[in-house]
C-alpha cells in the first residue's frame, strides 16, 4: 500500500473498480505530473508546432518540460491556455452530445479560472453565447482576464449561486457543471492535498454536488445537455451521482465514442447503467478526471426574453467608438455608466434579461470611454479579436514586452504620438500612449507581472 494515498481511497478503487492498485500507486509515488497547454484557434502562433497533440483535443499540446508561462508574452497576450489534458475530453463530450453548429447558449457554471470556458468558446458558433459563472467572489477576476484574453465578444460572466439560476426557466441549451470535489484526482499534481481527503469529506462533497445540480437542473431546457464532471476518483462523487440525477430527474445518459489506445475507462453506474469516462494517470497522459453527459427528457418552463429595447445611443459618440472597432456594423454598443461595450446584436435582449436576474461581472468586450473627440480604450479591446486593424502597433522585443508586463519604464523609439497597441509577434499586451518625452504605460496594475524574478 502506498505511503502516501488514503489507504480507504485505494480500497475503494479495488473493490468498486478493480483498478490496477501497484500501477496505480507507482505513478503517483514515483512520476511527475504532465504539462499540457490548449492553443487559442482565434490567435494563431507557431508556438507548440513539434509538440506531442492531445489526441481528444484538436488543439491540446503536451510539452517536454514545463516552462515559465509567466514569463512568456505570448501567455499574457492569450495565444494558448495552460490547462491538464484530461479535462480537455470535454471537446469530445461537447461534439457528441450537442449540435456544435447549432446556435446555443452555454452554460459553465462552476467557471474559475476558465480552463473548460475557453474551451467552450474555442468551439461554438460566433452567434452562440456563453455565460461563465463562478460562485467564489475572489476566482471571478482571473476568470475574466482569462476569457478577455480569449478575445471573444460573445462572453458573458457572472458572479451567482446555483439556486439563483431558477429565475432563468429553462434557458441553456447545454450546462457543463465541473463540481466542487474532494480532488482525489489532481493528488499527483497537488501532493499537499492528500492530508485534506477523508471519507467523510467525500461524502460532503457529494451532498454539495446534488445540491448544486438540483439548483441548476431547471435552467436547462427540454433536450438540452447536462455534462457532468469532477477531478476525483470517489464513486459516491461520479457513479452515485450518476444515479442520483436519475433518480431524481428524467435524464437519458449518453454515451460518447472513445479510441482504444487512448486509455480512458468507459464505466457504467450500478443503478441505471449510466455512462461515465475515467481518466487514470498510470493509464492515460493526464491526471484523474470523470466526466458524464445527460440529455434532460423533462418538459422544462421555457425562458421568457423580451424584446430587447431600443439602444438609444449617442451618434457623435457611437462614430468615435466605431473607428476602434473592426467591422463595427456587426457589433452593438452597449453604453452603460459612461463606458461602451460591444457585443453580438442577437444577444442585446440576452443581456438584458441577463442583467435582470444575475449579477454580471464581464459582458462582450469593454470597448473603453470617449473623452472629448478620443476614446480611452480598455484593455479588453486591445486582447480581444475586434480592435481595428488599423490602429497603430508598435513591436516589442521579448525583453521590451516583460518590461511593458511589469508597467516598468519603457522607452520606444517611434514617431507615432497617441494611443497604441504594444505587441509581441503581432499579438497585442494591451494600450500605451506615446508622448513627446515619454510612454504612458496602461496594462493593468491588477495582471501585470510581480516576480522580479521574471526577466
Amino acid at each position: 500500500m502506498s505511503s502516501k494515498l488514503p489507504p480507504a481511497l485505494i480500497r475503494s478503487l479495488i473493490v468498486n473498480h478493480h483498478i490496477e492498485d501497484e500501477l496505480f500507486i507507482k505513478t503517483h509515488d514515483s512520476s511527475e505530473p504532465l504539462t499540457s497547454v490548449r492553443l487559442n484557434p482565434f490567435k494563431p502562433t507557431g508556438l507548440f508546432n513539434d509538440a506531442e497533440p492531445v489526441t481528444w483535443c484538436k488543439t491540446g499540446r503536451y510539452l517536454k518540460e514545463r516552462p515559465s508561462f509567466t514569463a512568456d508574452p505570448l501567455f499574457h497576450a492569450g495565444c494558448y491556455y495552460v490547462q491538464e489534458a484530461s479535462s480537455m475530453f470535454l471537446e469530445q463530450v461537447l461534439k457528441y452530445s450537442t449540435d456544435l453548429s447549432e446556435n446555443q447558449r452555454v452554460l459553465d457554471l462552476c467557471a474559475a479560472p476558465g480552463g473548460k470556458s475557453t474551451l467552450i468558446s474555442s468551439l461554438i458558433t460566433k452567434e452562440s453565447l456563453l455565460l461563465a459563472n463562478e460562485i467564489i467572489k475572489t476566482r471571478v477576476p482571473v476568470l475574466c482576464d482569462n476569457l478577455n484574453k480569449w478575445g471573444m465578444e460573445n462572453t458573458f460572466v457572472s458572479n451567482n449561486d446555483p439556486k439563483d439560476f431558477k429565475r432563468l426557466g429553462g434557458y441553456f441549451d447545454t450546462i457543463v457543471v465541473d463540481a466542487p470535489c474532494s480532488g482525489s484526482g489532481m493528488f499527483r499534481k497537488d501532493p499537499d492535498a492528500i492530508s485534506e481527503w477523508s471519507e467523510s469529506a467525500v461524502q460532503l462533497c457529494s451532498h454539495r454536488q446534488q445540491r448544486i445540480l438540483a439548483d441548476i437542473y431547471p435552467a436547462l431546457k427540454e433536450n438540452g445537455t447536462l455534462i457532468y464532471s469532477t477531478c476525483s476518483y470517489s464513486k459516491e462523487e461520479n457513479e452515485e451521482i450518476s444515479d442520483w440525477l436519475c433518480n431524481n430527474f428524467n435524464l437519458e445518459s449518453l454515451r460518447i465514442p472513445i479510441e482504444a489506445e487512448w486509455g480512458i475507462v468507459e464505466t457504467q453506474s450500478d443503478k441505471h447503467k449510466c455512462y461515465g469516462y475515467r481518466f487514470y494517470p498510470h493509464k492515460v497522459k493526464g491526471e484523474g478526471f470523470f466526466i458524464a453527459a445527460f440529455r434532460k427528457k423533462d418538459i422544462a418552463v421555457s425562458a421568457q426574453i423580451k424584446r430587447a429595447k431600443e439602444n438609444k445611443g449617442n451618434k457623435k459618440n457611437d462614430d468615435i467608438i466605431k473607428r476602434w472597432l473592426n467591422n463595427s456594423s456587426e457589433l452593438s454598443m452597449i453604453n452603460h455608466l459612461d463606458e461602451y461595450y460591444a457585443l453580438n446584436p442577437a444577444h442585446e435582449a440576452d443581456l438584458q434579461f441577463l442583467q435582470s436576474k444575475l449579477y454580471l461581472k464581464k459582458s462582450g468586450v469593454r470597448i473603453g470611454k470617449v473623452m472629448g473627440k478620443d476614446v480611452v480604450p480598455n484593455h479588453e479591446l486591445a486582447v480581444s479579436l475586434i480592435y481595428h486593424k488599423d490602429i497603430p502597433q508598435i513591436s516589442l522585443s521579448r525583453e521590451e514586452s516583460i518590461s511593458y508586463l511589469k508597467r516598468d519604464e519603457l522607452k520606444i523609439e517611434s514617431e507615432h504620438r497617441g494611443w497604441a497597441l504594444m505587441c509581441y509577434e503581432g499579438h497585442p499586451l494591451g494600450w500605451a500612449k506615446i508622448l513627446n518625452n515619454r510612454l504612458n504605460n496602461y496594462f493593468p496594475k491588477e495582471i501585470r507581472i510581480t516576480n522580479p524574478n521574471v526577466v
